[in-house]
């Protein structure tokens, strides 16, 4: 995660999980935690799939959507979820 000020000023990056081929363990609390402790407004999570193609598979949606639920909560506004594949991207803000 890019964890941002108020102001989009950044406060600090974390890598919450190394996954495999295939999956990675993504957890709400453990991507919210690091924000929370550093004071974050604002987030961008970006992670990748090495398979190449960065289309978001049912988990990345359904995690996405429930770290914004749970952003707007504790008051951390999820800028973007950027999943990065073989010479190309997919971003959540520019496909919602």
């Amino acid at each position: 995660i890019l964890m941002l000020g108020s102001k989009n000023h950044i406060l600090g990056e974390k890598i919450i999980s190394i996954g495999n081929a295939d999956t990675a363990i993504a957890d709400p609390k453990e991507i919210l935690n690091p924000a929370i402790k550093n004071s974050a407004a604002k987030i961008i999570l970006i992670h990748n799939h090495p398979i190449g193609d960065p289309t978001p598979s049912d988990e990345d949606k359904s995690v996405t959507k429930q770290l914004i639920s749970a952003g707007e909560v504790v008051g951390i506004r999820v800028l973007d979820h950027i999943i990065i594949g073989k010479e190309r991207y997919w971003s959540w803000r520019e496909n919602s």
